[in-house]
């Protein structure tokens, strides 16, 4: 390792969604490329994909400005995108164009980065995850990013490759298996919920969930078993954890709303990130070394 960075070779990198919670991740993330720290392979899932491009291109500060807007009229959530956009969460400016006017995206780092990057999404028809990727074409990745986080009930389905895709949360809110087939044995995940909590759903969800998507069976009994998935997921975390095949981090706060609004909340959130990350910096560079032998981190 130097101070100009390191690649960690044998480690994967694993992003939950969690809609807005996912400003501690990119709080997180920022801090990981203050250090210089580049993981060959990342893996998103909804908010975790929009922190994946930032990531990529290493811009620091990208997801925090595209999830923390003050200025009223580059906000993409809210009442005001539902009477101009028709949709409560306009999925458009944060994927098509953020990227060229009020946050310019650099796609040349991101294709050039060096990193596998796959992006989590769940097929309609199927119910399924599938796990894409884009290496050249600005718009497709764009679109990958939309079809990872279109949260159901409150997004339309994303046409891709004559398939319909929504939330990849839906099928897959925890991608660690996914990269462990890919051949990352040791993995780096971080999660925007804090110990312990898992989702739940009371009846009016299942009701209008049942109504939205009755045309999609497949897709509906993915979303009704995703309490019990993601428990089972964080039930696999605790064991690799225990084998020290994984190294989680999470937040330590009360978990924030999924679709908080409040800039200033967003941004204590987003510190908290930050800050964890910075104390928990040394204990993370042990298990890197640990994980991976000096032969397989690469200076960069």
């Amino acid at each position: 390792m130097t101070k100009d960075g390191f690649t960690t070779n044998g480690v994967g990198l694993v992003l939950e969604g969690g809609a807005l919670r996912g400003i501690f991740t990119a709080g997180v993330l920022d801090f990981f490329m203050e250090q210089g720290l580049k993981f060959p392979y990342v893996v998103g899932v909804s908010a975790g994909a929009c922190n994946l491009l930032g990531y990529a291109a290493h811009q620091i500060g990208y997801t925090k400005n595209c999830m923390i807007q003050r200025d009223a009229k580059n906000q993409y959530f809210g009442v005001n995108q539902l009477l101009h956009a028709k949709t409560i969460i306009n999925l458009d400016r944060i994927f098509y164009e953020y990227p060229y006017n009020q946050l310019p995206f650099n796609f040349q780092a991101f294709f050039n980065s060096g990193i596998r990057t796959e992006f989590v999404v769940t097929n309609c028809t199927t119910g399924k995850a599938e796990y894409l990727n884009e290496n050249s074409n600005e718009h497709r990745l764009g679109t990958l990013g939309k079809a990872s986080a279109s949260v159901p009930l409150f997004s339309k389905m994303v046409e891709l490759d004559e398939k319909k895709y929504l939330d990849g949360g839906l099928a897959d809110s925890i991608p660690i298996e996914r990269a462990i087939t890919q051949g990352f044995l040791k993995n780096v995940v971080i999660l925007t919920r804090s110990r312990g909590v898992i989702p739940k759903m009371n009846s009016y969800q299942r009701i209008l969930y049942q109504t939205f998507y009755k045309d999609f069976p497949k897709l509906m009994e993915t979303i009704l078993n995703r309490p019990t998935k993601y428990e089972r997921q964080l039930a696999l975390l605790d064991c690799l954890q225990e084998d020290e095949k994984v190294f989680v981090i999470r937040p330590e706060l009360p978990e924030i709303k999924r679709f908080e609004t409040d800039p200033d909340t967003l941004e204590t959130y987003y510190q908290h990130g930050l800050q964890i990350a910075k104390s928990r910096w040394e204990e993370l560079q042990a298990y890197l070394f640990h994980s991976a032998p000096t032969s397989q981190l690469t200076e960069s």
